[in-house]
């Protein structure tokens, strides 16, 4: 097993450049066996849900190269095949493979599909929308069986703006005949960048990053390329581990306008940021003032940068407030946290945070993937040693994380135990 571990306090001085995003690379790689000819995608980051994704894709009779951060897929020959557990139930983004098996094979055998355990992830919605185009599902010992004669378009209505039914909707939509209007969507960016790169094979999807999304049906998807975006939910991590222990750190490779919410918030809180021309540069500040967080849907504060700015949270003077209204299992890293010295208390979802309060290292355990990385960034402040077990989940969504860290003086290493 895997440990990191840490020894806290260096000042952070460099640069950071972010890689492509890990929740647009992991739903663009199985949108890719919808084509029928050959695709390319670029900047995907080196995580272990692109290999668990390339391992479905040739199970699949699918082939895919790998080039550095490229993947050259070629999906002619994709079959149906039954996509078992040991596959399905590592990562969440394995459902997307519903979606795109059944627009282009009009059938789905899939165990059911993995992910953090944060809460609540029902994919009921992802099933009504099939059901909507004329599929029938079936449940059966912990597996999926999704199937269709035809898939016609329609009209669809989301109950909650999904990113993942969103796409997965998409997904079957892009061959079905006729049009299909989801009303409600979800608007985050990485459901853009899979739009266009369906757009791109021939695909006719109008309306992507707003709330009514139109998909006119086309028999053919033609050979075609896209590029991920940088990571916005990475980007988010070093920016707030360079608010913490930043001199002069500079996040490079962002797209300012997906990170918004987070920027002004910390501008609420006191921190010296420098806007550049495709970055920003971070400096702690002397002072940093408690402030209250609620998560939303996009372009609202991200649920998967809430476990990450808990931690800074702890340092600001005052009573911060930090309330989840995405998941309802996303205070994982409280107990670590207040046992490395944190004043934090949960009711109901809502974090009440008492700073600012010295950390000091301990042994913690990264509970999902936003959890572990605000752990990291604890043992990043706290005097002394932290030492992180499975670190399987961080290493998931964080191409190269302690390199990237090392890089701008942390003292951080991976370990075998």
């Amino acid at each position: 097993m895997k440990k990191i571990v840490i020894e806290g306090g260096k000042t952070l001085t460099g640069s950071i450049r972010i890689s492509g995003a890990k929740n647009s690379a992991v739903a663009l790689i199985p949108a890719s066996i919808l084509c029928d000819e050959e695709t390319t995608i670029y900047s995907v980051p080196e995580i272990s849900d692109r290999d668990d994704l390339i391992k479905i894709i040739e199970l699949l009779k699918g082939k895919v190269m790998v080039e550095k951060d490229t993947l050259y897929i070629d999906s002619k020959n994709v079959e149906s095949s039954f996509i078992p557990e040991n596959l399905s139930t590592k990562l969440r983004a394995s459902y997307y493979f519903m979606g795109a098996l059944l627009g282009k094979k009009k059938r789905v055998e899939i165990s059911l599909p993995g992910g953090c355990k944060i809460g609540d992830r029902k994919i009921d919605i992802h099933l009504k929308a099939f059901q909507a185009l004329g599929a029938t599902i079936k449940e059966c010992r912990d597996k999926y069986i999704i199937e269709a004669d035809k898939l016609i378009g329609t009209k669809i209505y989301f109950d909650f703006a999904s990113v993942g039914a969103t796409i997965n909707t998409m997904l079957a939509a892009v061959k079905a005949e006729g049009t299909t209007i989801i009303n409600n969507a979800a608007k985050e960016p990485e459901i853009v960048n899979v739009a266009t790169f369906l757009n791109n094979m021939g695909a006719k999807i109008t309306g992507a990053g707003t709330s009514r999304i139109t998909i006119e049906g086309v028999e053919y998807l033609h050979k075609a390329m896209i590029e991920v975006i940088p990571d916005r939910i990475e980007a988010g991590t070093y920016i707030i581990i360079g608010a913490l222990l930043g001199k002069e750190l500079y996040i490079e490779n962002i797209i300012k306008e997906h990170l918004m919410s987070l920027l002004n918030k910390l501008q609420e809180i006191g921190i010296d940021i420098t806007e550049k021309e495709d970055g920003v540069i971070i400096n702690h500040p002397k002072k940093m003032r408690g402030v209250n967080i609620t998560t939303l849907i996009y372009p609202g504060f991200p649920t998967d940068l809430a476990q990450p700015i808990s931690v800074l949270l702890t340092q600001c003077e005052g009573t911060s407030v930090l309330e989840e209204t995405i998941y309802t299992n996303r205070m994982g890293q409280v107990p670590y946290l207040n046992s490395m010295g944190a004043d934090i208390t949960v009711q109901n979802q809502i974090a009440y945070i008492k700073g600012p309060t010295p950390l000091y290292g301990n042994d913690v355990t990264a509970s999902d993937l936003r959890a572990g990385a605000s752990l990291v960034i604890a043992g990043l402040i706290a005097q002394e040693t932290t030492t992180i077990s499975e670190v399987e989940h961080i290493l998931r969504g964080y191409e190269h994380i302690v390199e990237k860290l090392s890089s701008v003086g942390a003292s951080i290493k991976i370990i075998e135990n």
